[in-house]
């Protein structure tokens, strides 16, 4: 059982540490919302990984060899997402800044928490390389014999916790750079930086090697 909560930890932080575009969104929605909305949108990253994590216990080699054919079109697929959220984001802010400066209008309700927790979620949900990643930690780490009930439910529930723990923490991130750079023009730089970001994480994307 032990074992198993351990794997199951260093599985999830393995996966989530590494900070790349959904991360990246991650910071610069909590930057320009709220910390509750970030926490939620936290909750669905870790939520994918989860049940990433959970697919790769109950179908192991069969549902990694099952998603292989079609990580091309995914990761296409998850490309484009990331360009018309980086397109989408910096179009705001320059409107938004616009708007404010020309008008003294106040700026557009921003997402909920439920609409951010699900944006994250399908985003996240994208990437099948992720139920792989799982599969390969299972299947090294049975040993020739299967895993029983409970250990799984341990393994997924320390991955689901060490993704969404590393995750808030992200979140907590962009709280704090939101309320460092409260005026307009701080938001509207924090805004283009990270579409910056998730463009050339995109474009890298992208162009690595099938």
């Amino acid at each position: 059982m032990t074992a198993a909560l351990l794997a199951g930890l260093l599985a999830g932080y393995g996966i989530a540490v590494p900070v790349g575009a959904v991360g990246t969104y991650l910071v610069s929605l909590t930057a320009r919302t709220s910390l509750r909305t970030g926490v939620c949108a936290a909750l669905g990253v870790a939520t994918a990984d989860g049940l990433y994590a959970l697919a790769a216990t109950a179908g192991g080699s069969a549902l990694a060899s099952a998603l292989r054919p079609v990580l091309g079109p995914l990761r296409w697929i998850c490309v484009l997402v990331l360009l018309a959220l980086a397109a989408w984001g910096a179009a705001t802010a320059v409107r938004r800044y616009r708007d404010r400066r020309l008008t003294g209008r106040a700026q557009a309700a921003p997402p909920s928490p439920a609409r951010a927790f699900l944006t994250l979620l399908g985003i996240t949900l994208l990437n099948p390389t992720t139920v792989v990643y799982f599969a390969a930690l299972v299947l090294g780490s049975q040993g020739g014999e299967a895993a029983g009930l409970s250990e799984r439910a341990v393994f997924v529930t320390a991955a689901f916790a060490a993704s969404a723990s590393w995750q808030v923490l992200l979140a907590g991130g962009g709280a704090l750079l939101g309320r460092t750079l409260t005026g307009h023009r701080g938001r509207l730089v924090t805004a283009l930086i990270a579409s910056g970001v998730m463009t050339a994480l995109a474009v890298r994307m992208a162009l690595a090697p099938a």
